[in-house]
Parts: structure tokens; C-alpha cells; sequence
């Protein structure tokens, strides 16, 4: 499939999606949310999906010169509709990818853009980048799974801070709440991001597509849910090639080779 706004790269097992509106931080207009929708969709045998924005910026936040159904600055529920038909489906598939989802931040990562981050297994951002939540500066509300996405990581009080007095968090201070995984020097962001997708794109898949799953049920489940899931997980995780590969390979004293089956 070809893309206009985002740019789609196959590496064996790793798939890198890019954000390519650069003259614009990589706003985000409908077409590019159903473009990353549409890539997400499309993985075929990717193991591993990592995803940044071209030039300084990850993603500004939605377009908001766009017209037509995905206005968002539409009193007629322009911004609704784009939310429900574009924006959503796009977030959800990111957080129901069926492989790890690593994302680069490799400058602002605002509103939606901030969203589509924090929807990735593991946020690597460069020590300019930050995130924003500056919906109430135009006397909107945040949205794109945003309040879901923050109260979980980083409580109550640090996502009503961020959310009602759109403060800009940096990267050192994301990492050190606990929003993202690891904050970095700018010039090795890509590199350790890369190598960080291409443990995973090599991991046993199974695994870790259970361990995504049980997760996100621990997130909204009882403990008693949660261990089900977990002993259902095992059973299927337990019957697979890498799971065989893995205990012969620890048996052997060697390196396993997942080769995600």
C-alpha cells in the first residue's frame, strides 16, 4: 500500500513507520490516523513495530487546518466525527498491535500526538523532546486515549497537572514519573531505539503478544481475572516452537533463536 503522510519500512522482522509532515512537526490530519491505522493493519509477519516522526518533531497534535469531516475545530461535531472515525480506530490499533510497538520521540509529542506515544509498549524520547497536553489553552479537553493513558501511568495528580495546566514535561521528567521508558541524549535516540526494536522483533512472539494482553487485563481486571489470564497465556505460550526453542536453549547453555512461532 503507498502512503502520503507517513512513510512505511520493512526490515525483516521490524517494521519503522515515520510520521512524514515535517514542514508541520508531523501534525496530525485524518489521513495520516487512517494511514498509520492502515499500516498497523498491514504487518504481515512483523514482529516489531517502531515508530518516530521526520525532522524535529514527533507529532504537534492533530491538524487543525483540516476541513471537512476531520475539522477539529468544528462547533457542528466536526471534532467528534474526526475523534470517532480517525483518531480512535488509529490509537487502538497502536495499543492492540498484536507485537511489541517502540516509539521514538524525537521532539514534541502534543495531544494526539502525545497520545500515540504513550500507546507504545516502550517510549524512548530525546532529551529536547516533551510531551504536552495543551488542550485546555484552546478550551478543549483532552482526548485520543490520553486521560485512560495518563491516569495508569502516572496517577491521578501528575495527569490532572498535565492536563489542566497544560504544562510541558520534558523527557528526563517523563522518565523519572515513570510515563515513559528511558529518556536519551538526541543523537542516540534512534540507535537505542532501533537496537531496543530489534530484541524485541527477534523475542519470542507469542510470548510477548500474551504478555501485552495480560497487561492491559491487569490494568481493569481482579487479581483473580488476571491469573486466569496469565494460566491461559502459559498454556498457549507453553505449546509453541519459541518456548521449545527456549528451553533448549537454556539446557544447552546458548542463545535462543525465536523465530516467533
Amino acid at each position: 500500500m503507498s502512503y502520503e503522510t507517513i512513510i512505511v519500512e520493512k526490515d525483516g522482522p521490524l517494521t519503522t513507520i515515520t510520521l512524514d509532515r515535517p514542514d508541520r512537526l508531523n501534525a496530525m490530519p485524518p489521513q495520516m490516523a487512517d494511514e498509520i491505522g492502515a499500516a498497523f493493519y498491514d504487518l504481515g509477519d512483523s514482529r516489531a513495530v517502531l515508530i518516530t516522526g521526520a525532522g524535529k518533531g514527533f507529532c504537534s497534535g492533530a491538524d487543525l487546518s483540516a476541513r471537512g469531516e476531520g475539522s477539529v475545530l468544528d462547533n457542528k461535531g466536526g471534532s467528534h466525527r474526526a475523534l470517532q472515525n480517525h483518531y480512535n480506530p488509529a490509537i487502538s490499533m497502536v495499543l492492540r498491535a498484536p507485537v511489541p510497538v517502540i516509539c521514538a520521540v524525537n521532539g514534541p509529542a502534543a495531544g494526539i500526538g502525545c497520545s500515540l506515544a504513550l500507546a507504545g509498549d516502550f517510549v524512548l524520547a530525546g532529551k529536547s523532546a516533551y510531551f504536552l497536553q495543551a488542550f485546555v489553552n484552546i478550551g478543549l479537553v483532552p482526548d485520543g486515549g490520553s486521560t485512560w493513558l495518563l491516569a495508569r501511568a502516572i496517577g491521578r495528580a501528575r495527569a490532572t497537572r498535565m492536563m489542566m495546566l497544560g504544562e510541558k514535561i520534558g523527557a528526563q521528567q517523563a522518565e523519572d514519573w515513570g510515563l515513559i521508558h528511558k529518556a536519551v541524549d538526541d543523537e542516540a535516540l534512534m540507535g537505542e531505539a532501533r537496537a531496543l526494536a530489534e530484541k524485541l522483533a527477534n523475542g519470542p512472539t507469542l510470548a510477548l503478544r500474551t504478555m501485552k494482553r495480560n497487561i492491559s487485563a491487569a490494568l481493569d481486571g481482579t487479581v483473580n481475572e488476571v491469573m486466569l489470564a496469565e494460566a491461559e497465556g502459559q498454556r498457549v505460550a507453553g505449546a509453541s516452537q519459541d518456548a521449545m526453542e527456549g528451553g533448549m536453549a537454556f539446557l544447552q547453555k546458548r542463545k535462543p533463536a525465536f523465530k516467533g512461532e
